[in-house]
């Protein structure tokens, strides 16, 4: 008998050709099977896409430092060893399908690193998310079908406890731009999770995630309300869990970033058992969606390891002048302004990193300062190093995206990415390293929830 040769599909998984000739029946079923259970993917939909943090950690695969990964609780995001100090995480079931946002910065950083993946230029989808389910209830094909999974970091500004903290009460409008001589309306910037919500009701995924700032669960009630909302989608069709709020630093991640995630799980899709589970109101952790810490920051369980700080991290960077990756070689040369401004310290090497803001120059932590000013690492400044801000390369480690991924771009002389957008699309994105623990916790309770 005849067997096809193992061939790879774009994300490197290994799939059976159709072709099988002259196997027995029995066989030939188990093969079958056998081909779709291993080629199968989960497509997720991106919303509010960013650069692809998100949708980074969903793919996997990339590399992260050694001290980011419980090499015993997490054994199996190893893929392989990179070198002494990285490893490289394990590619994931996840099939990213549609990706959207509506930074110009955010779609070329998007497209040039994820093109490196495989993924084609019409994935991505620059309009806003209003306008794009506008265009959907005018008879336009805009969504894929058999979505298995929505994702979507909802825009922050208006719940962060940085920012104004406006809420629902956004006067900022779907793009972006601020709204003159009117009251908030649905199609502000702090009701654009209403809108995911039509998405969801459009696709009808198994699953989805909402991803945003601590800062909305002590905003009001806006956290009931943003979880009653969600649990109306496709007429009380999902089960919305409890939000939990996820800090960074408790999955390997060198940053105190801290996060609240709405899952919702689809009611019908459910099986039996995974449904009665939930009905019931306990869930046990075999079935819980969120993933368990694998660093010990804030909770101190034993068996977990030490949080990762920034020495580690940046360990191997040269610096700026001696740099040839672009992230790496620009930096903001704002000067220091005074105690009164947010960005006006030095970062802490045996700690770790702080929240990586969406704004720039004046805004980005110090990675030296000189003693008058409070700084702490005088020894590189005695090596000859400069007094400066942090690049957006740091900011990225910081933030756990991968070396190799490329935010300050160029084309001949011109930027196609400037340092100012660089550091904006890296302090919008969701730590790369965290939606991977997600992701993986999700991948392994798939088939638990759903036949």
């Amino acid at each position: 008998m005849k067997i096809k040769k193992l061939k790879k599909n774009r994300q490197g998984r290994v799939y059976l050709t159709n072709t099988l000739m002259e196997i027995p029946n029995p066989i030939r079923n188990d093969l079958s099977n056998a081909k779709q259970k291993i080629d199968k993917s989960i497509k997720v939909l991106s919303l509010f896409s960013g650069c692809g943090g998100m949708d980074l950690g969903f793919e996997g695969g990339f590399e992260v430092h050694k001290e980011c990964i419980h090499k015993e609780y997490n054994a199996d995001f190893i893929d392989s060893e990179v070198g002494k100090d990285y490893i490289r995480l394990i590619k994931n079931r996840f099939e990213i399908v549609f990706a959207n946002d509506i930074l110009k910065d955010a779609k070329i950083a998007w497209l040039h690193n994820f093109s490196k993946l495989g993924y084609k230029e019409n994935i991505f989808h620059s309009q806003s998310i209003v306008d794009l389910v506008k265009k959907h209830k005018r008879g336009q094909q805009i969504f894929p079908k058999n979505v298995d999974i929505v994702t979507g970091g909802f825009p922050c500004q208006d719940f962060s406890v940085a920012g104004k903290r406006n809420g629902l009460n956004s006067h900022k409008d779907h793009a972006g731009n601020k709204i003159i001589g009117s009251q908030p309306t649905i199609e502000t910037r702090g009701q654009l999770y209403l809108w995911m919500k039509e998405v969801i009701e459009i696709t009808k995924p198994k699953m989805f995630i909402a991803e945003n700032v601590k800062g909305l669960v002590n905003l009001s009630n806006v956290k009931e309300i943003i979880q009653n909302d969600f649990s109306k989608a496709d007429n009380d069709g999902y089960i919305v869990l409890e939000p939990q709020v996820l800090h960074s630093a408790d999955y390997g991640v060198p940053q105190s970033r801290q996060r609240v995630f709405f899952i919702g799980i689809k009611k019908s899709a459910l099986n039996s058992k995974a449904l009665k589970i939930f009905n019931s109101g306990k869930i046990p952790n075999e079935y819980s969606p969120y993933p368990k810490p694998s660093h010990a920051f804030n909770n101190k369980s034993n068996g977990l390891v030490d949080p990762v700080f920034l020495r580690t991290i940046f360990s191997h960077l040269e610096e700026p002048n001696d740099a040839l990756d672009l992230s790496q070689r620009y930096y903001s040369k704002a000067k220091f302004m005074g105690r009164h401004c947010q960005g006006q310290t030095e970062v802490k090497l045996d700690w770790i990193g702080p929240t990586i803001r969406a704004e720039h120059h004046g805004n980005i932590e110090f990675r030296r300062l000189s003693k008058d000013l409070g700084g702490k690492n005088i020894e590189e400044l005695k090596q000859g190093k400069i007094e400066r801000r942090l690049t957006p390369r740091e900011c990225a480690m910081i933030q756990s995206f991968p070396k190799n991924f490329e935010f300050v771009l160029k084309e001949r002389s011109k930027f196609k990415v400037s340092p100012s957008g660089a550091y904006k699309i890296i302090g919008n994105a969701v730590p790369p390293l965290l939606a991977f623990h997600i992701a993986k916790r999700i991948e392994k309770i798939w088939n638990k929830y759903f036949d």
